[in-house]
């Protein structure tokens, strides 16, 4: 079920233990080859390909399609909100579904640089609405060990605009993917502890902006993408959304 193509009273009725979620995205710079569209569309094709599936189980948000992008700034077309004003938002929303009677929230996160801050929204919402469950979980980390099995480009390889984010783009929006502009990412090496990519994560966190870990703006090898291997992620993805889901709808109210 989609929440804004619902009537206030179909809301209403609904039951509120059923699992509600959040896609937060980001607008920004995927390289020469992909819009700057792709973290929001990849998270809402995940999300639809679900209500497909279960559509009687689940509510789907609106997305929060800007995220926390001040690394890509560098890069034309990326836009950016602050953590304070990000947060913000993403909590504002949430305290809204909660207000409405529902208290089962999952985060679902399509964006590397909100993977902090969606930490410490959890912590201050968990904080604030101690009777409601809100969860968060970044895709490539949910289904990871399906994913592993799919990739081909090694350590590196998977880093963003990248043989994954290109394959599910091929399947989701193939007109708007520049198939001649598609080149291996430069990747940077800058401290040898902070290196890893969606699969393969470093050992140390360390700042660095896009530019600086790729001077094209990807980070990794697209040319091992394809729509056959998008639609072997997309799948991975869903099943763990629906095991997601079935754990989440099974707790208990507080």
């Amino acid at each position: 079920m989609i929440w804004d193509q619902l009537t206030s009273k179909q809301l209403s009725d609904l039951d509120k233990n059923t699992p509600v979620f959040l896609n937060i995205a980001a607008t920004e710079q995927h390289g020469a080859h992909l819009p700057v569209a792709t973290d929001r569309m990849i998270g809402g094709h995940f999300l639809n390909l679900l209500n497909e599936e279960i559509p009687d189980k689940i509510l789907i948000l609106p997305p929060v399609a800007v995220g926390c992008s001040d690394h890509h700034m560098e890069f034309t077309g990326s836009l950016s909100l602050s953590h304070a004003t990000f947060a913000a938002v993403v909590k504002d929303i949430v305290q809204s579904v909660i207000h409405h009677g529902f208290h089962k929230i999952i985060l679902l996160n399509s964006h590397g640089g909100n993977q902090g801050i969606m930490t410490v929204i959890l912590e201050q919402l968990g904080f604030a609405n101690p009777k409601s469950h809100i969860l968060g979980a970044t895709w490539w980390t949910l289904a990871k060990p399906e994913l592993l099995k799919i990739t081909e480009t090694g350590p590196g390889g998977t880093g963003h605009a990248c043989e994954f984010e290109t394959s599910l783009m091929k399947v989701i929006a193939p007109d708007l993917v520049n198939e001649d502009l598609i080149a291996a990412g430069g990747n940077v090496p800058t401290f040898y502890l902070a290196e890893g990519d969606m699969l393969q994560g470093g050992k140390v966190s360390y700042y660095r902006t896009m530019k600086a870990m790729t001077p094209n703006g990807v980070y990794g090898d697209p040319r091992s993408s394809s729509p056959e291997k998008g639609k072997r992620i997309a799948a991975a993805v869903v099943e763990a959304l629906k095991d997601l889901v079935n754990e989440v709808a099974a707790l208990k109210a507080k």
